[in-house]
């Protein structure tokens, strides 16, 4: 798995390629966790990622948590496959915003150039 974070005026987008499962799930946690060093909204990228388990799943709701109590926002951008039924059939779509592109997540925090 490949994790690159950068930072877009007031928001920070995380862009995450390959599984994210239990042997990737430790490097995205670590990214994440340094991204929210200061408040933030956060844009997290899955759209090249083919598969996830339950904790990458942990994962990604423990970011949501976090960000929450920050005060700041966050959106996963997430085409149609395996990420998206995930979100639908843990019912976790009634939890996280989503996007289909970087540029609607941007839009949806206001951070769109």
């Amino acid at each position: 798995m490949v994790v690159r974070c950068w930072r877009e005026g007031p928001c920070t987008v995380v862009r995450v390629v390959g599984d994210l499962d239990v042997a990737g799930a430790p490097r995205l946690r670590a990214e994440l966790e340094q991204a929210l060093a200061a408040p933030v909204n956060l844009i997290v990228d899955l759209t090249e990622v083919p598969f996830c388990d339950s904790v990458g799943l942990g994962v990604l709701v423990e970011t949501l948590n976090q960000v929450q109590h920050m005060r700041g926002r966050m959106v996963l951008v997430v085409g149609p496959g395996m990420i998206r039924h995930l979100l639908t059939i843990t019912n976790l779509d009634r939890h996280f915003a989503t996007s289909g592109s970087l540029d609607e997540a941007r839009t949806a925090l206001g951070t769109a150039a």
